[in-house]
C-alpha cells in the first residue's frame, strides 16, 4: 500500500475541526488537562492499568478482567499496525501541546485503546446498574474514553478521521473479543 493522501485532510473538514478544537488548548486549563490525558493514555497505559486493577479487586472474574485487558493492548497494537501500513503524517499546521512516540496519525491508538476499554469494561460491569439506576461509572468510562480521544485533537496530533477511526477500530476489536473475554464468567 501507498501513502495516505495528506493533501485531502489539509483541505478539508478534517483540517478544520482539528484547528478549532486546539484552539481551546490555549485555555490552561483545557491544554494542561488534554495533555495530562495524552500523557496518560501513551500505549495504553490508562487503561491497562485499570483492567489490571479490576483483576485486582474481582477475584471471581480475574480470568475475564485480564482477558479484557488484552483486548484493549490487542487493539491498540492493532491501530499502531494499521499507522504502519498507512503512513499518513501527523498534522502539521498546527503546533502539537505534546510529544509523540511516532510520526504517523491514522488511526489514533489512543482512541483505539479507549473505546476498547469502555466496550470491555463496560461489558463487565464497570458501567453497570445499582437498584435499577446507572452507576457513576455509566458516566465515568465512556466520558473519559471520550475525553481522551478529544484529547488527541486539543494538543493538536490528530486529526479527527483518526480518532474516529481508531475509536471504530477499539470498538470492533472489544465486540469481536467479547465471547472469549466472558467465557468462564457467571453475571
Amino acid at each position: 500500500m501507498g501513502s495516505f493522501d495528506h493533501r485531502v485532510a489539509h483541505d478539508g473538514i478534517d483540517h478544520r475541526i482539528l484547528s478549532a478544537l486546539w484552539a481551546c488548548g490555549a485555555d490552561p486549563r483545557v491544554g494542561g488537562a488534554a495533555r495530562a490525558l495524552s500523557r496518560a493514555g501513551e500505549h495504553g497505559a490508562l487503561w491497562l492499568a485499570a483492567g489490571l486493577a479490576g483483576a485486582a479487586v474481582d477475584g471471581a472474574r480475574r480470568g475475564a478482567w485480564l482477558r479484557g485487558t488484552a483486548l484493549v493492548a490487542g487493539a491498540h497494537a492493532v491501530g499502531m499496525g494499521v499507522k504502519r501500513v498507512v503512513r499518513r503524517p501527523r498534522p502539521t499546521h498546527v503546533e502539537p501541546l505534546v510529544r509523540t512516540a511516532g510520526r504517523y496519525s491514522f488511526p489514533s491508538a489512543h482512541a483505539a485503546s479507549a473505546a476498547a476499554a469502555a466496550v470491555t469494561f463496560g461489558a463487565l460491569g464497570a458501567c453497570g446498574t445499582r437498584g435499577g439506576r446507572p452507576r457513576r461509572g455509566v458516566r465515568l468510562l465512556p466520558s473519559l474514553a471520550a475525553a481522551m480521544c478529544l484529547s488527541r485533537l486539543v494538543v493538536g496530533v490528530h486529526y479527527p478521521s483518526d480518532v474516529v477511526a481508531g475509536a471504530a477500530l477499539g470498538a470492533l476489536t472489544a465486540r469481536f473479543g467479547a465471547r472469549w473475554m466472558r467465557r468462564g464468567t457467571h453475571d
